[in-house]
């Protein structure tokens, strides 16, 4: 099985920056869900398609992040997903973000863990998550 991480591009547009040009530290947790989103399409699993099939969806239930250098406008970032650790009803899923320069992962910009809950789509309460998307991801 292929260990290294899920990649996906993502450019900087102004949307995405502060006053001081910067991509406003917010973002960066945009980006990483955009990833995983990405990371779970390849896998077969369409969001919307998974929560209207099994009754459920994963929710953000805990996030850190560490930011080491800034991104500005018109930069193409590689962000990364891996999971870290998997359970019956949860993952943590770890993610950076780089400086993408002339095709390779230049600089280390943020990096994070991201804790993801399954829970039944109508009432938000825990539950198992689906053994096909569960073995996709271990």
């Amino acid at each position: 099985m292929d260990k290294s991480p899920f990649q996906f591009p993502i450019r900087i547009y102004w949307e995405d920056t502060d006053a001081g040009g910067i991509v406003f530290y917010a973002n960066y947790l945009k980006f990483f869900e955009r990833a995983r989103t990405e990371w779970l399409r390849t896998l077969g699993f369409g969001q919307q398609v998974l929560r209207d099939q099994s009754g459920g969806m994963f929710v953000v239930s805990e996030t850190a992040v560490k930011y080491h250098s800034p991104a500005r406008l018109d930069d193409t970032l590689m962000v990364t997903a891996q999971l870290q650790t998997g359970g019956k009803a949860s993952l943590t899923i770890a993610q950076s973000a780089y400086l993408l320069t002339s095709g390779h992962a230049d600089r280390l910009l943020a990096e994070g863990t991201i804790r993801l809950g399954w829970v039944d789509s109508q009432n938000l309460k825990p539950s198992r998550i689906p053994a096909p998307v569960l073995e996709a991801l271990t």
